[in-house]
C-alpha cells in the first residue's frame, strides 16, 4: 500500500482530498504547512507528495527545495497544488524539479490519474530490470556522490578510463575557471564554493548569466553544442572543482539513458531560468526584477541567506549598483527583506514580495 503525504493549509481541501485518497486505497499523512510536512516526511518517508504552493511558515517551493537537498527525501515524486494558473508559477515549479502540477479546483479523476502516472513512472525508473544494476536513481553529490556516480557508470559500461583523474582542484576567489571564447575541454563539478558565469559588453560591463553552488555541474552548454564558451566562469569564493574531461563526459552520456537524463534535466532547468531572466529584463519593472531575483536566490539557499555582493547582484539583474541599493533600501523599509551586518540579504516576507504589484 503506497503512502502519500498531503501538505495543504486549507482544512476543507485537505480533509476532502485525504478522504478521496484513502477511499482509493492509499495511506495518507496530512500536514497543514510546509514545515510540518517536511518533519512528517523525515519521520515516515512517503512514496509521493502532494503539496500546496502558497502556505504559511514554509511555502511549497521551500518544501521542494528541502526535498531536493536532503538525501533522505530527494527523488520522491512531487506534485504541486495551486489556485494560481500563471505561467511563471508553473515554470518555477518545473525548474525546481516538480513532477506534476494540478490547479485547484481539480477533478477527482485528474488527481488520481496524476498520482498513478507518477507512481508508475517512478516504479519503472527504480525497476532493476529496466536499469543496470550498478546505477542508482539518486546520488548525493555533496557526500562524495560524484565519485560513486562515475564509478558506477564506468563499471556498468566497461569504461576503464572514465574520469580516472578525480583530483580536487583548489581555485582561489575571483579566479577565472574559463574565459569567453575558449574551446571547452572538460565538464566542471563544484565540490565547494560558488561560481558565476558572466558575459561582458564592449564597455566591459558584466552581465551574470548564472550562479552555481556546491553540488552543481557547469560548463556543459558549450560541450553539448560543440562550440566555444559563450561566457566566462569566475569563482565568487575559494572553491574546489572536479574536472571531467570532454571525452569522458560524452562516454558518460552515452552509457545509459538514466545518466543522460540527469544532464538533460540540468540543461532544461538552466535554459528555462535564463529565458525567465531575459523576459523579466524585457518586460518587468526594475523593482519586479529585483524582487524576482531575490526570491529565486532565496529559494536556492537552504538557510534563505543570499550571499552576493551588491555589484554581482546588480550584474545579475542588469542594472546599476546604485539603482539596486536604492530599491533594496525600499524593500528593507517595507519589512520585506533584512540586510545583515555581513552584507548578506534575507527575504523575510517571500509571499508578500512575490505577490507585490510593482
Amino acid at each position: 500500500m503506497k503512502t502519500i503525504l498531503l501538505i495543504e493549509d486549507n482544512e476543507a481541501i485537505r480533509e476532502n482530498t485525504a478522504e478521496i485518497l484513502e477511499l482509493t486505497g492509499y495511506t495518507v499523512h496530512t500536514a497543514e504547512n510546509g514545515k510540518i510536512g517536511v518533519e512528517k516526511a523525515l519521520a515516515h518517508k512517503p512514496d509521493l507528495v502532494i503539496c500546496d504552493i502558497m502556505m504559511p511558515v514554509l511555502d511549497g517551493y521551500g518544501v521542494l527545495h528541502i526535498f531536493n537537498k536532503n538525501p533522505q527525501l530527494s527523488g520522491i515524486p512531487f506534485i504541486f497544488l495551486t489556485a494560481k494558473i500563471e505561467r511563471n508559477d508553473f515554470r518555477k515549479g518545473m525548474e525546481l524539479g516538480a513532477d506534476d502540477y494540478l490547479t485547484k479546483p481539480f477533478e477527482e479523476s485528474e488527481l488520481l490519474s496524476a498520482i498513478e502516472g507518477r507512481l508508475n513512472r517512478f516504479r519503472n525508473v527504480g525497476d532493476a530490470a529496466l536499469r543496470p544494476a550498478n546505477l542508482k536513481p539518486e546520488y548525493d553529490l555533496q557526500q562524495d556522490g560524484l565519485n560513486q556516480f562515475l564509478t558506477d557508470v564506468r563499471q556498468m559500461g566497461n569504461l576503464q578510463n572514465l574520469s580516472a583523474d578525480r583530483k580536487t582542484h583548489a581555485v582561489r576567489k575571483k579566479q577565472y575557471v574559463y574565459s569567453e571564447g575558449d574551446e571547452p575541454t572538460r565538464l566542471y563539478f563544484l565540490k565547494s564554493g560558488k561560481v558565476k558565469t558572466v558575459r561582458s559588453n564592449a564597455d566591459g560591463k558584466e552581465f551574470i548569466t548564472g550562479i552555481y553552488q556546491e553540488g552543481d555541474f557547469f560548463g556543459y552548454f558549450a560541450l553539448l553544442e560543440g562550440g566555444e564558451y559563450p561566457d566566462s566562469a569566475v569563482t565568487l569564493d575559494d572553491s574546489e572543482l572536479v574536472y571531467i574531461p570532454d571525452v569522458d563526459f560524452r562516454q558518460l552520456l552515452l552509457a545509459n539513458p538514466t545518466v543522460s537524463g540527469q544532464f538533460i534535466k540540468l540543461l532544461a532547468g538552466r535554459v528555462a531560468e535564463r529565458e525567465t531572466q531575459l523576459l523579466g529584463m524585457a518586460y518587468s519593472s526594475l523593482r519586479r526584477r529585483v524582487a524576482d531575483t531575490l526570491l529565486r536566490l532565496h529559494d536556492q539557499q537552504p538557510d534563505g541567506v543570499i550571499q552576493l555582493s551588491r555589484d554581482n547582484l546588480a550584474a545579475m539583474i542588469g542594472t546599476a549598483t546604485e539603482s539596486l541599493i536604492r530599491i533594496l533600501s525600499e524593500f528593507k523599509q517595507n519589512g520585506l527583506i533584512e540586510q545583515m551586518p555581513t552584507g548578506c540579504i534575507r527575504v523575510v516576507q517571500p509571499d508578500k514580495l512575490r505577490r507585490a504589484n510593482w
